[in-house]
């Protein structure tokens, strides 16, 4: 690293300094914490897990216990406390740590962001977006009094974000909802704040829903859907996917195409290559033509699915209450 500023050798401006230890802050530093914790783990008697480096798992009398790390937080999960005390004091003799006592980050936050909105006495709903909500930037404050009453709205103040988190950790389908209402975070309106409350109102009904794993012989399945000029303001197509294991899903996403489809073909297509490419990619012709190639080679098989089996369907524009029940049961959301 280079010399400190204050410390600077005279004569010697032009060396660099020999790190003995990684120092917090420098580009290695996550690596090396990750690097001496799995190596800790590993000579504790865990096995990482193949899928995810940042599981742990051991059997201990024929009991499971996990460790989920994730940077320098960790959950530890068993069945005997008296494991969980076991590895708590391993780990405080190898490292500096603090017990955070029993998880509370994650379990109830449906109902702790319901209470914080004051919308834990919503009107239970069965779908996030009904079809009355054609939200547009038409929609926005265009008198004194409607900016005056939105500044008091904590839309962009928590209520959308904290929906987001719930929909990106458990709740693919939230996904077209959240992507509508999330347009007009800069400048919203009272019918915007609506389509929000109706989102609460929603999970009110469904604050005990969750992913749950089964057992398929399919591996690993990707679903696609679009909706042609589903945007009113700029008619972009929204595009939604889901890619489902164990008949749960394990990734998924709405959002508008970045350009205007001038078909439906065509915002299918570019609906597709979400699936194989980043969102940077720069070269937007060959991303949009190389998954071509991609089915040539057969690393993906692509088929047809009727709209009726595309769960993916609810990630793109609002559908029926029963259409949206077997959407959310075909992604592995259970109530």
């Amino acid at each position: 690293m280079d010399q400190p500023e204050g410390f600077v050798v005279l004569g010697k401006e032009n060396l660099v300094c020999k790190l003995k230890k990684s120092l917090y802050g420098l580009k290695q530093s996550p690596r090396q914490w990750y690097k001496k914790f799995d190596s800790f783990m590993l000579s504790n008697g865990f096995k990482r897990s193949d899928y995810d480096s940042c599981v742990y798992l051991k059997t201990v009398n024929g009991s499971a216990i996990y460790l989920l790390l994730y940077v320098d937080d960790m959950l530890i999960a068993a069945k005997e406390k008296s494991e969980i005390a076991k590895l708590k004091a391993q780990l405080n003799k190898e490292f500096e740590m603090k017990d955070l006592g029993a998880a509370k980050k994650i379990l109830g936050y449906i109902e702790k962001v319901l209470r914080r909105f004051n919308m834990h006495n919503a009107k239970p709903v069965s779908t996030p977006l009904a079809a009355h909500f054609r939200l547009s930037s038409d929609l926005c404050p265009q008198s004194d009094d409607d900016i005056e009453y939105m500044s008091r709205v904590p839309y962009s103040k928590g209520a959308v974000g904290s929906l987001m988190y719930a929909m990106v950790c458990s709740r693919p389908n939230l996904s077209h909802a959240l992507s509508v209402v999330g347009r007009y975070m800069a400048n919203p309106g009272k019918e915007h704040w609506r389509a929000v409350q109706r989102i609460f109102g929603y999970l009110r009904g469904t604050s005990s829903a969750c992913l749950q794993f089964g057992k398929s012989r399919d591996g690993l399945v990707g679903y696609v859907d679009s909706d042609h000029a589903g945007d009113l303001d700029k008619r972009r197509s929204l595009t939604g996917y889901v890619f489902i294991v164990g008949g749960c899903a394990v990734s998924w996403k709405g959002c508008l195409q970045a350009t205007v489809a001038l078909s439906t073909t065509e915002a299918e297509y570019m609906a597709i290559s979400k699936l194989m490419f980043h969102e940077r990619t720069k070269h937007i012709d060959v991303r949009y033509h190389f998954i071509r190639g991609v089915i040539a080679e057969g690393s993906i098989k692509v088929r047809k699915i009727s709209t009726h089996d595309n769960p993916a369907d609810m990630m793109t524009k609002h559908v029926p209450t029963s259409k949206f029940e077997l959407c959310s049961s075909l992604v592995g959301i259970k109530v």
